[in-house]
């Protein structure tokens, strides 16, 4: 099986992040244990459509839902692609693979009170935990990073002189991002108390646990979907969200699709289009509020 050279294609060529080719390693070998234990070791030139539909309806079985399931044949075709491209394979079996129709889902994004009630009640405490993960709240909202994004920062990435931060995202695609005056001054703060517990010649990352360690993926998790579940009746409450508050609180306020775009770090408008339903339901709402035509009569 040509999977190691696939993971090496994919971290060495496409620039893919650990986390995500860990998932697309993680999908394939699943696939392969099915066929391993219902049909026996096969090469991969064997592999036909209908064997891919039996792991398919063996998900399907088990509950897993068709966005998951998606994002597994996803991985799947990836590979597939792959194997065409260094010639084990003539032709991908997925090649006429449609994909499972997935109810489209409206994420709420919080509201400022919410917003306010988290950054609040983290402003009032003056611990190095608390104002580790003010910063945390501070960054997610402030710039709309990704939560791989944040946890890779380095505390050399902060240019609080300059009010600017540099971010490692997808494919290592690098970008800078400004800084508002608020999140400069949290920024401050923390680092104060990051020295005053680590030492200020300590460098690497940012953003520490409180015993000096980086952070992972389900502290953060956790650490965000804790304060805001206490806040928000919605169901949602990941870091995610807080990235997708950022974007539609910017287009809410006017700001140009183009510019949240590099904000967010998406390679093409489409990415960010996702962030307008929002945006184009407050700007609705004045619309009819404010429009002559609109108002009825005293």
């Amino acid at each position: 099986m040509a999977l190691s050279s696939f993971i090496d294609y994919l971290s060495l060529e496409r620039k893919y992040s650990k986390h995500t080719v860990t998932a697309y390693s993680r999908d394939i070998e699943s696939f392969f244990d099915f066929l391993e234990n219902r049909y026996g070791e096969m090469p991969e030139r064997e592999i036909s459509y209908p064997l891919i539909r039996s792991w398919i309806v063996k998900l399907a079985d088990e509950g897993v839902g068709n966005r998951s399931v998606n994002r597994k044949v996803s991985s799947l075709k990836a590979y597939f692609k792959f194997l065409q491209k260094i010639e084990v394979i003539e032709q991908s079996p997925l090649a006429k693979h449609k994909s499972l129709k997935v109810k489209k889902e409206i994420q709420v994004p919080f509201s400022g009170d919410e917003i306010d009630a988290v950054l609040n009640e983290l402003s009032a405490a003056s611990d190095f935990a608390s104002s580790r993960d003010l910063a945390m709240v501070a960054l997610f909202y402030a710039t709309g990073m990704r939560r791989s994004e944040l946890i890779n920062l380095q505390l050399d990435d902060v240019n609080l002189a300059q009010k600017t931060l540099k971010v490692l995202g997808k494919r290592n695609k690098e970008r800078i991002i400004p800084l508002i005056d608020w999140l400069v001054d949290v920024l401050k703060t923390y680092i104060n108390q990051r020295n005053q517990n680590f030492g200020s010649d300590t460098g690497g990352s940012l953003l520490l646990t409180n015993k000096g360690e980086n952070l992972y993926d389900t502290f953060v998790y956790r650490t965000i979907n804790r304060y805001f579940s206490e806040v928000s009746q919605k169901t949602k409450t990941s870091p995610h969200m807080l990235r997708h508050t950022f974007a539609t609180h910017l287009l809410n306020n006017g700001a140009d699709l183009n510019a949240v775009k590099e904000l967010l770090g998406h390679a093409s408008l489409a990415s960010t289009q996702v962030y307008t339903h929002t945006s184009m339901a407050e700007l609705s709402k004045v619309y009819r509020n404010a429009h002559p035509r609109n108002r009825s009569d005293d």
